[in-house]
């Protein structure tokens, strides 16, 4: 499955990036505002310059398969980025993917990253410093963040063939790197 392959050969990014964000500090309530400000943003940056693009790489077929519409987020993170009062920005290294598979490597890194947010938002809505935060992009699906990741995670095993897997996970080590390179 192509899930697993995937979890397997990017858990460095993923470990890089919770470096990056500081996210062993959201567990033991040491967590800043300055340190949500800069996972906002940093995230802000990352959707601005894949989101349209990995929609508009993925074939009409995955639309509803995939409930496209409902997995849009950028206009939640800048309603984050408004809240904390943190400027729109652009980047001079611009992200490209290159093909359908690589849209749905760069977009399990975005589900993924969903998934862990919620998870963020939870504990820190239970620290000092945040009773004011509205966490629109990590809370996006609210009590369906779990039925969302398994069925974007179903169309995924179920529609990506073996021989395609080394391009879709291409394309979650370019949305990775980006990430961890935006600052």
């Amino acid at each position: 499955m192509v899930s697993e392959y995937l979890k397997q050969n990017t858990a460095d990014y993923h470990d890089a990036a919770e470096k990056l964000f500081n996210s062993e500090k959201i567990f033991n309530k040491t967590f800043t505002l300055e340190d949500y400000k800069k996972i906002i943003h940093t995230n802000y940056l990352m959707l601005l310059h894949s989101e349209d693009q990995i929609f508009s790489s993925l074939s009409d077929k995955y639309s509803q398969k995939l409930q496209l519409n409902e997995r849009k987020k950028l206009y939640l993170i800048e309603k984050d980025l408004k809240s904390l009062s943190l400027d729109n920005q652009e980047i001079t290294n611009p992200l490209e993917l290159n093909n359908e598979h690589e849209a749905f490597g760069a977009m399990y890194v975005i589900e993924g990253s969903t998934l862990g947010g919620n998870v963020i938002a939870k504990q820190l809505s239970k620290t000092e410093g945040f009773d004011e935060v509205t966490f629109n992009f990590f809370g996006c699906y609210q009590e369906n963040t779990g039925p969302m990741w398994k069925s974007f995670k179903e169309v995924l095993d179920t529609e990506i063939k073996e021989e395609n897997y080394d391009e879709v996970l291409s394309g979650a080590k370019k949305l990775y790197s980006f990430l961890l390179n935006v600052n």
